[in-house]
């Protein structure tokens, strides 16, 4: 069966926040709850590069049109290149909803900047991954533009299968490198020479990647980084104050941002049954198979491992907060999750919150007899599933009466 957008959806989400790690001695198991990744604006990852003494062009951050002419003109550069501040990719081909199409542009007039500025600053720019109504541009980096006569991409990167960072780079620089891998693997490479002042960066800032593209080279033989994005390892935030306090939050969706608070994982969709699931392959299969059924599911919440009851309470007050939601399906298979802490969150949230929606519940695994004993005698309208297929039958099924 081929996955459903759904599930697509999920998968992506996934991608953008760590993985759980189970660390284990010979006294205990300990579970690292994630959190959501650290991300950073691109002139704050310039900083930090500058700060390592890594090349980069001249540049001043704005938050107004005002302070963004006044940075042009400090540059006193020949031509100057403007671009919105946002945590996406396609910047340069994004429309803003002041009708300025372009979150990137060059120009040689300083007064052109500060008019552009005045179009970006406090309008949604929508590239093609954002969200459809697109994000806010509250900042503004403007900077030396040079020109470049070879470009280049280049990137470190953690890889499991060395055991360790690897470099890669390639000829073809300044353009997705996605692209490049999968209509010309042949011009994608590791490199064995090291560029060491960016693997110094490496280590020094606990980083999972660093990614120049493109690495340029200036008429003048000059190496600079003209585009620079920086992954963290968020187990290292303990040793990383400085740059963990950078954190651009300002992006973030808020609920994502409660259930993170609770040690949980949401990610929103545009459908109208909650999944509450543990484990990201469940949530997929969750997706799917009420897809599957003709239902759309309104989002995902996923519990993790070392779950308590109170955060399936919390839990259910996230899902019961989005008005979208007109069914919630509970889908737990209790390995490291005890089914029986489980099923005491669930009739808590139900009683606390007074549940207005169909509920639709599937356990599997550990204690799952308690489990179902203490959801049976709590005389709460819960419809118990014998399965996943059943359960996602009975959330459309409950929508659809």
């Amino acid at each position: 069966m081929a996955a459903s957008m759904a599930s697509q959806a999920v998968a992506k989400g996934l991608r953008i926040a760590t993985s759980k790690h189970i660390l284990l001695d010979k006294a205990k198991c300990t579970w690292l709850s994630p959190r959501r990744w650290l991300n950073l604006q691109e002139y704050q990852s310039k900083k930090l590069m500058q700060e390592s003494g890594v090349a980069v062009q001249r540049f001043y951050v704005a938050d107004t049109a005002s302070e963004a002419l006044e940075a042009a003109k400090r540059l006193n550069a020949k031509e100057i290149v403007l671009k919105a501040q946002i945590l996406a990719g396609g910047r340069g081909k994004g429309v803003f909803d002041s009708g300025l199409k372009g979150g990137v542009h060059l120009t040689k007039d300083p007064a052109v900047v500060g008019e552009l500025a005045n179009k970006m600053l406090g309008f949604n720019l929508t590239t093609k991954q954002t969200p459809k109504e697109g994000v806010k541009v509250k900042t503004v980096m403007v900077a030396e533009a040079l020109d470049i006569t070879r470009e280049t991409y280049f990137a470190i990167l953690m890889d499991r299968s060395f055991n360790g960072p690897v470099m890669v780079g390639s000829p073809q620089g300044g353009m997705d490198i996605e692209e490049v891998a999968a209509s010309t693997p042949e011009l994608i490479f590791k490199a064995a020479d090291q560029i060491k002042r960016l693997y110094d960066l490496f280590l020094k800032v606990d980083a999972t990647q660093v990614e120049v593209n493109p690495l340029g080279e200036t008429p003048e033989g000059q190496v600079v980084c003209f585009d620079a994005k920086i992954n963290f390892d968020d187990n290292a935030e303990f040793r990383q104050k400085n740059v963990f306090a950078m954190d651009d939050m300002t992006e973030a969706d808020p609920t994502e941002m409660a259930a993170a608070k609770w040690d949980l994982k949401y990610i929103g969709l545009d459908g109208n049954i909650a999944c509450f699931v543990n484990g990201a392959g469940l949530a997929m299969a969750t997706c799917d198979i009420i897809d599957l059924h003709g239902g759309k599911p309104a989002n995902f919440l996923d519990l993790g491992g070392g779950v308590k009851e109170k955060q399936v309470y919390e839990a259910f007050k996230l899902l019961t907060a989005d008005p979208k939601v007109e069914a919630i399906l509970v889908n737990i298979f209790g390995g490291i999750v005890n089914c029986a802490i489980i099923a005491n969150g669930i009739t808590k949230a139900c009683r606390e919150l007074e549940l207005k929606v169909p509920l639709v519940v599937r356990l599997e695994g550990t204690n799952v007899h308690e489990a179902k004993r203490i959801l049976t005698e709590s005389g709460l309208p819960i419809l118990a599933a014998d399965d996943l297929d059943d359960a996602a039958k009975k959330a459309v099924a409950a929508i659809k009466k």
